[in-house]
């Protein structure tokens, strides 16, 4: 203890002196086991597509996600999210193609978790990759996104995923009484272990705007959201207090873990639900979140930056990350970054 005059002070910084030290007390370690990586995919063989709005990332056919998985699998990530693009005429008001047993997202879960067993496949649950106007759900002759309907739709999506062996299926839509009703229909249907992970707090965020341009949400709707967006069911990025009572509900009707999303603006948000509740809770580091650091250029350490950033949700409480830079993360701590 040292002093000046007559008021004491402590030296912290000798616990930063040296590399050692630092790294024996730092509090919080990210680890490869925490990662999950969305991948974006698309019908037919052989396609690998760059996505311009989402520097290195890409839309890939089954068989070339395969290559994906394989490089996830070598570096101990944990699982892989699917995002479909669906092209033409496979779209429609009441999203039939969502709950197709050949469709897309079946067909890849089926073949991701024959020739991968061992990796965690998670599937999107939501109807804007499969209706023309880019909604959540099916839109009414108000243009208001029908709760209940959709729900009805949202389930039978999700027994279909679960049928081809998704560990997790992952509602996005932020309808109200979904994970409910998910749950009983795959319970009443034999997929008692098939889990949800409940986007629990899911902003109206402007923070999409390049996963929307990844799924074609944006050249198939153009501008036909409206000026409301998904304001109507996706959260007010003022309201916190909101996102408590959310993930209560969604854990009351049978979510195993709730998330957050965006990630990086909302640490206030993760901090309170895991504190709240000591439950499993994931994070998405979206792709807005993801091309800002990218497009930075110079004028940013990327790799440093990207490794602050995850500590940073770690730090807040989350268990899981969702990060379009998972296989870059871990190949940095595989050199230790």
């Amino acid at each position: 203890m040292s002093s000046y005059g007559n008021y004491p002070y402590q030296r912290l910084r000798r616990n930063r002196k040296s590399d050692f030290i630092r790294k024996l007390v730092q509090e919080h370690h990210l680890l490869v086991t925490d990662l999950v990586y969305p991948v974006f995919i698309v019908d037919g063989k052989n396609r690998e597509e760059s996505i311009s709005s989402l520097p290195g990332q890409k839309r890939f056919s089954i068989d070339q996600l395969l290559k994906v998985a394989n490089e996830c699998s070598r570096l101990g990530i944990q699982g892989l999210a699917l995002f479909p693009m669906i092209e033409g005429a496979k779209n429609d008001k009441f999203a039939l193609e969502s709950y197709n047993p050949d469709g897309l997202v079946p067909r890849a879960v089926n073949v991701l978790k024959h020739e991968f067993p061992n990796l965690g496949i998670f599937t999107d649950i939501a109807l804007d990759a499969y209706t023309p106007d880019g909604h959540d759900g099916v839109v009414d002759e108000h243009g208001y996104v029908s709760n209940d309907l959709t729900n009805e739709i949202l389930a039978k999506q999700a027994l279909c995923h679960a049928q081809a062996g998704a560990d997790f299926v992952c509602p996005s839509d932020m309808m109200d009484g979904r994970v409910l009703k998910i749950r009983a229909t795959l319970d009443n249907n034999n997929f008692v272990n098939t889990g949800i992970m409940a986007y629990s707090a899911k902003y109206a965020s402007t923070l999409y705007g390049p996963f929307r341009d990844a799924t074609g949400a944006v050249s198939r709707s153009g501008s036909s959201l409206g000026k409301s967006g998904k304001t109507t069911y996706q959260m007010n990025p003022a309201n916190s207090h909101e996102a408590i009572h959310e993930a209560r509900l969604d854990l009351y009707e049978g979510a195993d873990i709730i998330m957050v999303k965006p990630g990086l603006p909302y640490l206030d948000v993760v901090y309170r639900i895991k504190s709240e509740f000591k439950k499993p809770t994931a994070v998405y580091h979206v792709s807005g979140e993801y091309a800002m650091l990218k497009q930075c250029g110079d004028w940013l350490d990327y790799d440093r930056a990207v490794m602050e950033v995850m500590l940073c949700f770690k730090r807040a409480g989350a268990d899981i990350i969702w990060t379009y830079a998972a296989i870059e993360v871990a190949n940095l701590l595989r050199t230790g970054c």
